[in-house]
């Protein structure tokens, strides 16, 4: 890929990067007034910033579904708490009422 060449025969991939960034490079007085076109040919090679960013969003997909998955067992530990409360002694649930003589 770096020789110019893609995979089928034809222009790389990064091609257009390298020769904005030789471009550029050959008529600058400096080398560092080429840092973003050089940063957009490496990223194009590597693709170092893409995977840092499905990272981060991979990581919080994770966190937010480890937060739903703590909620549902409070909202269910909660529910069954509920369901063992002093209700049933309460004889509102069953409708067992007491007959005294």
């Amino acid at each position: 890929m770096a020789s110019g060449f893609g995979l089928d025969g034809g222009r790389g991939r990064c091609f257009h990067f390298w020769q904005e960034f030789n471009k550029c490079y050959a008529s600058a007085d400096l080398p560092q007034q080429c840092l973003d076109q050089r940063d957009d040919y490496l990223e194009c090679l590597h693709h170092t910033k893409e995977f840092a960013r499905i990272t981060r969003i991979k990581t919080e997909e994770l966190k937010q579904a480890e937060k739903r998955q703590v909620e549902q067992i409070k909202a269910k530990k909660d529910a069954l708490t509920a369901a063992k409360s002093n209700m049933p002694k309460l004889n509102i649930i069953d409708d067992k009422t007491e007959v005294k003589a």
